[in-house]
């Protein structure tokens, strides 16, 4: 009799790999509603095929690949998810009219919590859920890539196949993997940081920064928000297609562009998306705190170098969040 797990066992061995898969097809899409929806995709090819799954490699393997084709065929007849900053335009001025693009599929921001971001070492999926793996200036930087070469870039450099199972993967040879994987570790290597540069827990000084950052933004001491990005600092905000670069420039932009006006008008709920720190922005009309944006700001030293503002409505269900708070009584 064999011993080989029938299609009854699948879901309770497949299902703890449901993070670890989606942090996969985040990185591949960009987007964390398509990674759920193509994680549901491979499950359910998964399934069907369970039976002719010969154990030949290990069933996350088996996964794995089944994910990566699932992605590869959707990215087949959808264009890449990019950031404001990736669509080549120069910096815009403060002052300029904002100007929306609602039918760019703009990139997205993953709750750690779906991502599974900062799992134990001693966990078999840490490698693929780190933090360094689903940092937001990554995910932007691999859009950049064609699908191919994201793929091949990804089970190398973050999953650390072999290139003989890379080449199985994506249907290419192993000669073809090792020429695609440096032709995208040099176009990656333009627009982004290493995957392998790590990304440190903060420090006090950049918690007690983040503490400054929340406290200008709900007291309005906007002014004072000068000191605490980098000279070259970037704020972009999808759907808006417009970005901005300089401390001064973005202190102005907040001052015209933003609804708040005063001491109260915004409220900002720690949350962590993309293995960083980040917030759920709600802004005060009618005495009731109404969803605004999932901002997620990026440090460079003990200063905030890049922020991203993200004004999608359905990333609040995402990560969780109530769209409205009670404000306090004022006294």
């Amino acid at each position: 009799m064999s011993d080989k797990p029938t299609s009854e066992d699948f879901l309770r061995l497949a299902d703890p790999m449901r993070r670890e898969l989606l942090a996969h097809c985040y990185r591949m899409m960009g987007s964390v509603h398509d990674a759920e929806d193509l994680v549901q995709e491979t499950y359910l090819r998964a399934w069907r095929a369970y039976d002719g799954f010969e154990g030949r490699s290990s069933l996350r393997t088996w996964l794995y690949r089944i994910a990566t084709t699932t992605c590869l065929t959707a990215l087949e007849s959808r264009g890449r998810r990019p950031l404001p900053t990736g669509l080549g335009a120069p910096s815009t001025e403060a002052t300029a009219p904002l100007v929306q693009d609602t039918e760019m599929p703009w990139l997205e921001p993953v709750p750690d919590a779906l991502a599974g971001a900062g799992a134990g070492a001693d966990d078999p999926a840490a490698i693929v859920t780190s933090r360094e793996s689903i940092r937001l200036a990554l995910i932007a930087a691999l859009q950049h890539l064609p699908p191919r070469q994201r793929a091949v870039l990804i089970l190398r450099d973050v999953l650390r196949w072999k290139a003989v199972e890379v080449a199985e993967a994506v249907g290419v040879s192993t000669a073809a993997v090792n020429s695609i994987l440096q032709r995208a570790r040099a176009q990656l290597n333009e627009v982004s940081p290493s995957m392998d540069d790590p990304v440190e827990p903060l420090s006090e000084e950049q918690r007690a920064q983040l503490d400054r950052y929340v406290a200008a933004f709900e007291s309005y001491d906007i002014d004072s928000l000068v000191d605490m990005f980098t000279k070259d600092a970037i704020w972009e905000m999808p759907p808006f297609v417009g970005w901005y670069q300089g401390p001064e420039t973005i202190v102005e932009l907040i001052k015209v562009q933003c609804p708040a006006k005063r001491a109260g008008d915004l409220k900002l709920v720690p949350i962590a998306a993309n293995g960083q720190p980040a917030f759920a922005m709600y802004h005060l009309e009618d005495d009731v705190y109404k969803q605004f944006s999932i901002m997620v700001p990026t440090f460079s030293e003990g200063r905030i170098r890049h922020v991203g503002m993200f004004f999608e409505e359905k990333l609040f269900e995402t990560f969780e969040l109530p769209s409205t708070l009670e404000a306090s009584p004022t006294k």
